[in-house]
């Protein structure tokens, strides 16, 4: 899997290539501690779709050090589409990458053709315990996000990879996220982006809970807003075909000729 390297910066990123897709290409922000690796298949290999799914810095196998501002992330990532050669693209973000993707189309609307943000909001505050335990106690910060982020019936394997996976992610950088979300606001914005907007939430999302997604779909003018039952905050690792079908029919309505 390939690498660009933007100044001093190495951003390793997932491809799937399509020929011929009919859909601007997607960028796949994954959250706060996460990596590529948190979009699942159905989703990183979404049919006829051209998907790009980075590493942010700091995590995965993108080198540190991470940022700590939501803007600095969306610099990143604008940096690695122009190396790429991408022009215009859809920003999918999950929970710190839906704030990413909301910051992406308030920069540069001009690049962005659509939105997609699933369990997130356009604040994302985090307790001070969580900011604390980040650098002073970072297993008590796994134990509790591995409590709060999964749903009612998330398969205890795919837990177990959830904290593995949020374990390898350096303390430092963790808490630089939580301090990206922490002071990131852009409630009083969304009017501004008046892209096609897909927003999805989660019924049993404890850490951003559904009136997060639902002030999103209220307020993004091009809001069309899907709700999934019986669903934590890690909504695409649990329901992986559901949020496939989900981005595809909506792709397909906003982007396909004579469907919208």
């Amino acid at each position: 899997m390939p690498t660009v390297t933007i100044g001093e910066q190495d951003i390793f990123y997932f491809e799937y290539r399509v020929s011929d897709s009919p859909y601007p290409p997607l960028l796949l922000i994954h959250g706060a501690g996460g990596q590529h690796m948190h979009w699942p298949p159905q989703v990183r290999r979404l049919a006829r779709a051209h998907t790009i799914a980075p590493d942010l810095p700091g995590h995965g196998r993108s080198p540190g050090p991470g940022r700590t501002s939501i803007a600095a992330y969306a610099a990143d990532l604008l940096a690695l589409m122009d190396a790429l050669g991408v022009e215009q693209f859809i920003p999918v973000g999950h929970s710190m990458g839906g704030a990413i993707a909301l910051q992406i189309a308030l920069a540069a609307p001009e690049r962005v053709a659509g939105i997609a943000l699933i369990t997130t909001g356009a604040h994302l505050p985090v307790s001070d315990a969580l900011l604390g335990n980040a650098l002073t106690n970072f297993p008590a910060l796994v134990d509790f996000v591995q409590m709060y982020a999964w749903g009612p019936h998330a398969d205890e394997k795919l837990q177990r990879t959830g904290r593995r996976q949020l374990e390898s992610c350096p303390a430092e950088v963790v808490h630089g996220d939580y301090l990206a979300c922490n002071n990131f606001d852009a409630r009083e914005r969304l009017a501004e982006i008046t892209c096609p907007a897909l927003v999805v939430g989660a019924t049993h999302d404890r850490m951003t809970p559904p009136r997060l997604s639902q002030f999103l779909a209220d307020n993004l003018p091009g809001a069309t807003f899907y709700l999934v039952e019986e669903a934590g905050h890690y909504l695409p690792s649990e329901h992986p075909h559901e949020v496939a079908e989900i981005l595809s029919g909506w792709l397909d309505e906003q982007f396909l000729p004579g469907r919208t």
